[in-house]
């Protein structure tokens, strides 16, 4: 699932439960609900006053705005000017947009002394267990959805609709593609802003606004409508539930990731309200738009928010509580 596509680069803001996957992320969202208050002499930037947290914010977005604006601009100075392929403008948008929201937290990191890992990618974990694991949900998810449209006749697969060198070509560009989209999204609305708003408002709080947040971006797309925010709402605090248990983005980056991939090219169907190209085959969806989604796409069928609410329990399974973490449900006040 993606959000708006950005005109330009300018535009955009920015395992298991085994203990050497836990991550002083983790630790931090695992705690009794709010974190400890800093020494005095390290304010402002350890801070957990709603003051520093606001003003940690504001510093964090400029930058990132910053940055991302400035890549822009010398992406601009050095091709001369814009790609023509849509495509190519998305990739090029989404990774602008990557850079500054992890160059602007790197940059948080230093002047808040602590580690890049402790707001939710340790590169310890990456492309690890959790996030293959990721990647299987993800996968899972869009398949039963598919499949249960299917079971309806509301999707049939069609022909294929590239072939020999064109399906690796596109095969590979989506699921790198789709790999940004994953971190960039992630990390944008459950990364450094997730942790620095938990500290502040406690975790949940955090969750609900920042996936609030999230599904509100997404009705900019073409073709979106309230059904497919909601879906995406719901799916942006699943993701919040994964970070909590395991204490890192990983898994939801691949759960994104592949699901988006699935959406778009494996199973050729809108993705957000978007229907890209380059997708494996001609596929057609029609029938009542509770069980097909609509012009939003799978994201907005009754089979999406089904499927949505059994992965909570996967993952409540999958990555249990720990007994020394009690308060992991902690009030939404």
């Amino acid at each position: 699932m993606m959000d708006s596509v950005p005109p330009n680069a300018g535009d955009s803001p920015a395992a298991t439960n085994s203990a050497p996957d836990r991550t002083p992320l983790g630790d931090a969202l695992t705690s009794a609900g709010s974190l400890p208050s800093a020494p005095a002499e390290r304010k402002p930037f350890q801070s957990s006053s709603l003051v520093f947290v606001f003003l940690r914010l504001c510093i964090y977005l400029a930058l990132a705005y910053g940055i991302s604006a400035g890549v822009f601009l010398l992406q601009r100075a050095f091709l001369r000017r814009e790609a023509s392929q849509f495509a190519t403008q998305i990739f090029i948008g989404e990774s602008i947009g990557l850079s500054g929201v992890l160059a602007a937290a790197g940059i948080m990191s230093r002047l808040e002394k602590r580690s890049f890992g402790t707001y939710g990618l340790p590169l310890r974990g990456a492309f690890g267990r959790l996030f293959w694991s990721g990647v299987v949900l993800g996968l899972a998810e869009i398949s039963a959805v598919v499949g249960g449209m299917a079971a309806f006749g509301a999707y049939h697969f069609g022909t294929i609709a590239v072939h020999g060198t064109d399906l690796i070509r596109w095969a590979t560009f989506w699921a790198i593609f789709f790999l940004i989209v994953g971190l960039y999204e992630e990390f944008q609305f459950r990364g450094y802003v997730q942790f620095t708003v938990t500290q502040g408002l406690g975790f949940w709080p955090a969750a609900i606004l920042l996936s609030l947040a999230f599904g509100l971006v997404h009705i900019r797309n073409p073709g979106e409508n309230w059904a497919g925010v909601a879906g995406v709402i719901l799916t942006g605090l699943l993701w919040c539930f994964a970070l909590r248990r395991t204490g890192s983005l990983w898994l939801a980056v691949g759960m994104h990731a592949s699901f988006d991939f699935g959406e778009t090219f494996l199973y050729s169907v809108p993705d957000s309200g978007l229907l890209f190209p380059g997708h494996l085959s001609n596929a057609a969806i029609a029938g009542p738009a509770w069980l097909t989604g609509g012009s939003v796409g799978p994201e907005a069928s009754v089979f999406d928010f089904v499927v949505l609410m059994l992965f909570f329990f996967v993952i409540h399974w999958l990555f249990p509580a720990k007994p020394s973490e009690p308060k992991l449900q902690a009030p939404l006040g």
